[in-house]
């Protein structure tokens, strides 16, 4: 994925969370649809449709983020991680 394709998504995302949240952990709260404390692919897919990513590229972006700030290695983003991808997110 280019850095300029990289930079709209994750804007698209930063717009998404600090638009429509009123602090990161309400937007985190509502993506954790199974409340178990992180996002799964799946949920970070919602968050990627919430943000209008492309169907086609939602599941490569999810690896991609997944891939990038899952560093417990658990197929899942805690809060921690995502704390840090919002932090370089800007």
């Amino acid at each position: 994925m280019g850095s300029k394709k990289q930079k709209q998504i994750l804007e698209k995302i930063r717009i998404v969370i600090t638009g429509h949240f009123d602090t990161p952990e309400d937007a985190f709260s509502f993506f954790d649809k199974n409340n178990d404390g992180s996002l799964s692919k799946i949920e970070i897919i919602a968050l990627l449709k919430q943000a209008e990513i492309s169907g086609f590229l939602r599941g490569f972006v999810a690896s991609k983020l997944l891939h990038g700030y899952d560093f417990t290695d658990d197929n899942n983003i805690q809060w921690t991680e995502f704390k840090k991808a919002l932090k370089e997110i800007g």
